[in-house]
């Protein structure tokens, strides 16, 4: 800029060049300056040759400088549009701006600038120089890094014709590059976490970390510093005591080994698969194998070996071991306790039983394919087989209060049980009365109050008064209540009459002939 020094990393950058023996306008070019200013300050310094770079500090290469460094004018066209790109770089992130259009405006106030096809190379020239990259060394067992492919691969539905898009998850080790790739129907959570846990089964091994992509599956909420990661992945990622290092958002560079294994994998895997037609996801993932495997054996250019003979002999003794169970995917839902003691799923519309106790209280469902959990203040407070009957009831004894376990109790084997302990003849009191109603439940109260007797009156009195009842052929529980307050039971005959008493008023049957 006009009246100020150089930064002293473009100064050492043009003593460099020019001890590379590069001419003034090659520098200038390179370098994006004016060719006087190079110049200037080539005038300026000692003789590059002389000069010891490396030995050299910011503070000893200020002081060989002059005091009044060579300012190139004010209206210098290349220094007037070099003040203009880091305005020009934040206007074209503005919907509908183009190079053409920040042109135009540039030609307004500069009639005597640069034409359009120096201003783009200019700014292309300083755009490069903001754009830096670093290599980086991968650790062995150190990082995986997944991805979905931009291009899909689609299956062919055998009886409508229909066109299906599938999705194509691939994963690189990052010392080795040794890859794993497969279809999947969606890039959800659900088959996002499978495709991962495929993937860490077939190279027979944990990484330390797993470099995700930005999708919803991964990641709920984006972030420079603290990213929110999916809770069904960071529970996978203990499962497997790994860790999910998500790549930062709009910089695939976080990623760079997985990005260019998807390309190659269009070569190796698509190209061969172009003109094949698949119906089941099986099938595509079947011929997708052979393809991968000869993609990790093959050797790399100018290199003496591949992707899996470096993974064997480098990365696999790196990696921690697989648990002994594989990973059940888990959801989970928030509900409150109704009054009734049970929790709804809804996904399933389906009730479970907590202990009474929580009745009102919120609680936490985590469910798996074949179970369902309750927490409360981050204590499982149940367990229970995951059912998919919609508005039903699981529910177990434990969790309802002592007065409501007994009712659970009751069934007609469990009052005829507990008539059994009675007497032969208090049994057969109550499979009567059970048998006598329409239907089981109706009877359950009546044979609770001819059991209740017991307690006051005693077994044998019980025994008998059942017995004549039974002789009554008329059995329910007031007429065995009945017997015991007027004291029938206490007579030694319990037969009833058998024969009629001759009456002058009692006629026989040959009068209803």
């Amino acid at each position: 800029m006009a009246n100020q020094r150089l930064p002293m990393h473009l100064l050492r950058q043009i003593l460099l060049l020019q001890q590379q023996h590069k001419s003034i306008r090659d520098i200038a070019r390179s370098l994006g300056l004016a060719r006087n200013t190079v110049r200037g300050y080539l005038r300026m310094l000692p003789d590059p040759a002389t000069l010891s770079l490396p030995q050299l500090s910011d503070q000893q290469l200020d002081e060989l400088v002059q005091s009044r460094p060579p300012a190139p004018s004010p209206d210098a066209p290349l220094t007037i549009l070099q003040q203009r790109f880091a305005q020009i770089d934040r206007e074209l992130t503005r919907p509908g701006v183009t190079r053409y259009s920040l042109w135009l405006d540039y030609k307004a106030e500069h009639p005597n600038g640069y034409q359009y096809t120096q201003f783009c190379h200019y700014y292309q020239l300083w755009s490069q120089r903001q754009q830096t990259s670093m290599h980086i060394e991968h650790k062995a067992g150190d990082k995986l890094f997944v991805d979905f492919a931009g291009k899909r691969l689609s299956l062919v539905d055998q009886t409508t014709g229909e066109v299906r898009p599938v999705e194509f998850f691939v994963a690189v080790l990052g010392c080795s590059q040794l890859t794993y790739a497969q279809v999947v129907a969606t890039q959800r959570k659900e088959d996002f976490i499978t495709a991962l846990q495929n993937a860490l089964h077939y190279f027979g091994g944990v990484p330390a970390a797993i470099v995700p992509d930005n999708l919803k599956a991964a990641v709920i909420r984006s972030d420079r510093y603290e990213p929110q990661i999916n809770e069904t992945l960071a529970d996978f990622a203990l499962h497997y005591q790994t860790t999910i290092l998500p790549a930062r958002s709009g910089k695939p560079r976080d990623k760079a080994l997985v990005e260019g294994a998807v390309n190659i994998l269009y070569r190796r895997i698509y190209a061969p698969l172009r003109n094949e037609v698949f119906h089941r996801l099986d099938d595509l993932n079947a011929a997708i194998r052979p393809l991968l495997d000869a993609h990790n054996q093959m050797r790399f250019q100018n290199r003496g070996h591949s992707r899996q003979s470096q993974f064997e002999e480098r990365e696999r003794m790196h990696l921690m071991g697989l648990p002994n169970t594989a990973y059940l995917i888990k959801h989970y839902a928030g509900s409150r306790v109704q009054k009734n003691g049970h929790v709804l799923l809804s996904e399933d519309k389906h009730y479970y039983s907590v202990p009474y106790r929580y009745i009102g209280q919120w609680v936490r469902l985590i469910y798996t394919a074949s179970s369902v959990e309750v927490y409360c203040q981050h204590q499982r407070i149940a367990t229970h087989q995951r059912l998919q009957g919609q508005y039903h009831y699981s529910t177990l004894k434990e969790h309802l209060p002592p007065a409501h376990q007994w009712i659970s109790d009751w069934s007609p084997e469990t009052f005829v049980r507990r008539a059994d302990r009675i007497g032969p003849q208090t049994r057969q009191a109550v499979e009567a009365i059970l048998t006598s109603r329409a239907h089981p439940e109706q009877a359950y109260k009546s044979c609770q109050g001819v059991l209740s007797l017991e307690k006051k009156v005693g077994r044998e009195r019980l025994e008998r008064a059942c017995q004549r009842a039974l002789c009554y052929q008329s059995v329910s529980y007031k007429v065995i209540r009945s017997i015991i307050e007027r004291g029938l039971d206490t007579l030694s005959d319990a037969s009833p009459v058998s024969s009629v008493p001759s009456h002058e008023n009692i006629r026989g049957a040959s009068a209803y002939q």
